[in-house]
Parts: C-alpha cells; structure tokens; sequence
C-alpha cells in the first residue's frame, strides 16, 4: 500500500514540475518581451532554462539531501533522454531543419561539456573547483548567446504570449514555488521508491526521475515539432542539455561536492555519444529526418536495456 502513496507522490511532484516551468516560461518570456528582450534570447536562454528547472531544482535538492545518484542520474539521464527520445519522437512527427549554427557551435559545445563532465568525474567527485570551471562555461556560453542575439541571427520565432505586469510576475513567482515544492516531493518519494524496491538511486535518477523533469522539453519540443519550427524543437533540447551540466551541477559541486559513481562513466558517454549521432543524422542535409528519429529511439531501447541488466 506504502508504495502506491510513493508512487502517487512521485506523480504529483512531477505534475507540480511540469506545471512549475510552464508558469515560469510564460510569465518570464513575457517579462522579457516587456522589457524589449528580443525573441532570439528569450527562446535560448529563457525557454531552455525554463524547461531545465525541474532538472535544476531536482538535483540541487538531491544533493543537499546526500542523494548524489539522483543528481548526477538526473542530469545524464535527463540530457539521454532529451536528445534519443524527445528528438526522435519529433523527428518522427515531422523531419527537422538543423540550422548551420547548431551544426557547427552549439551540437559541438554540448558534446565537448559532457566529455568534461566525464573527465572531471574521473576521480569519482565533482568538486568545488570543478563546478567553478563549469560555471565559467556557463557565463562564456551566455555571451554567445548574446553576441549571436547582436548580429540579429534568427534561428527561429518563440511565441510568447502577452500578459500583464502583475500577471507576468505571479506566474514567476507561483512557477518557482511549484517547481522547488515539486523537486522535494519527487527526491522524496524516489528515493523512498529505489530503497523499498532495492533499486540504486542510479537507475532511479537515470529513468524515472530523469524521464519525469524531462516533460516540460518533451512538451515544448513535440509542439514546437508540430507547430514546424524545428528551431525551438532542437534549440530547446541543445540549450537545456548544456545549461545542465553546466549550470546545474556546476551550482550543485559549488554546495556540496557531488560524488561522480563509476556507474556513471558509461552514462555520460552514451549522453555524448548520442549528441555525436544527432550532428551524424544532421549533418548530411541539414535536416533531422524519420528514419533518423527511429534511429535515435532504437538507440535509447538499446541504453535501456544496458542498464536493466
């Protein structure tokens, strides 16, 4: 009976999360647009960092709880799951246009952070120095973004809907709490879930966790796919990959030192490995299609299958 509650507590932390980011893109995005903000930034920097809370507000809370497996699984498993099942799910919607820019700066720097990630938890702890050099990414990947958003470059549209001053602010406001309320009950019952059940925190953090604050790209990415603007469907997925790693746990080793488990070598490799396959499938015409989106999900299968055993 105890595991039915854990499971429905898991469920609504992840409903908070997803709720959580969706308020908090809106409202902010808005905020943003007030303030003549163009869309470029508000889309790279807003939206992914926005569908990358629950990421962040997970893994800080695993860590300062000493459940380090959720952190660092989440993070991997989030960024996995971000580009094999939400890309492919979307390529397989309808095929995606990778722009030049992607292709060359932004795909390249998300696999060259995650080898970085491998390297720094070599020794088997992401330390204080070691999410200072991430953090140090994170702000020179920021000034990217502005000196692209300078030249005028326009990689895709983000439709950001209107709201009132007050209205944008309540959804900040109301977003972040659902989204720190959501992390705690979701670390929560997770880690409750994988010792009951004598399953590691690894694979709990790898899949379930990592699936659950992985929704709010799988909804913004599917739609966008939808909608045809494969800039926001691969944008988004880029972005908040390396604003996971580079911000997230860059924060968490600043807190408390992150231990970096063995387990975790093969993890971050299949996370870089699966961004060489997307710039692989991209590259060709510059176009993300089905087969290429079957591809990545038989891939992820494969992953799964891995880490079952």
């Amino acid at each position: 009976m105890k595991i039915f509650l854990l499971l429905f507590l898991l469920s609504v932390g992840f409903v908070m999360l997803v709720k959580g980011a969706d308020w908090f893109v809106s409202g902010a995005s808005s905020l943003a647009q007030r303030f003549g903000i163009s869309q470029l930034v508000i889309g790279m920097t807003i939206v992914a960092i926005g569908t990358s809370a629950p990421e962040a507000a997970v893994s800080i809370a695993a860590a300062l709880k000493g459940s380090a497996d959720i952190t660092i699984g989440n993070i991997v498993g989030s960024n996995i799951l971000n580009v094999l099942i939400i890309l492919g799910i979307s390529a397989v919607i309808t095929p995606l246009a990778v722009s030049k820019s992607t292709l060359r700066y932004e795909v390249p720097f998300m696999i060259m952070v995650t080898l970085l990630l491998l390297v720094q938890g070599g020794d088997g702890e992401i330390q204080f120095m070691d999410g200072f050099v991430l953090l140090v990414f994170f702000l020179l990947y920021l000034f990217y973004l502005y000196c692209i958003a300078k030249k005028g470059s326009e990689p895709g549209e983000v439709p950001v809907k209107s709201q009132g001053m007050k209205s944008s602010i309540f959804a900040v406001t109301a977003g972040l709490v659902l989204i720190l309320l959501g992390s705690n009950l979701s670390v929560d019952a997770a880690s409750a879930i994988a010792r009951m059940l004598g399953m590691s925190e690894r694979f709990i953090g790898l899949t379930i966790v990592a699936l659950g604050t992985s929704l709010p790209e799988l909804f913004t990415s599917v739609s966008a796919a939808r909608k045809g603007n494969a800039d926001i469907a691969i944008g988004n997925i880029v972005g908040s990959n390396i604003f996971n790693i580079l911000f997230v746990v860059g924060l968490s080793a600043w807190i408390i030192p992150v231990p970096f488990s063995s387990g975790f070598l093969a993890d971050t490799l299949t996370a870089a490995a699966a961004g060489i396959l997307l710039l692989i499938c991209s590259a060709g015409g510059q176009k993300l299609g089905r087969g290429s989106g079957i591809l990545m999900l038989l891939f992820y299968l494969g992953y799964f299958v891995f880490i079952c055993v």
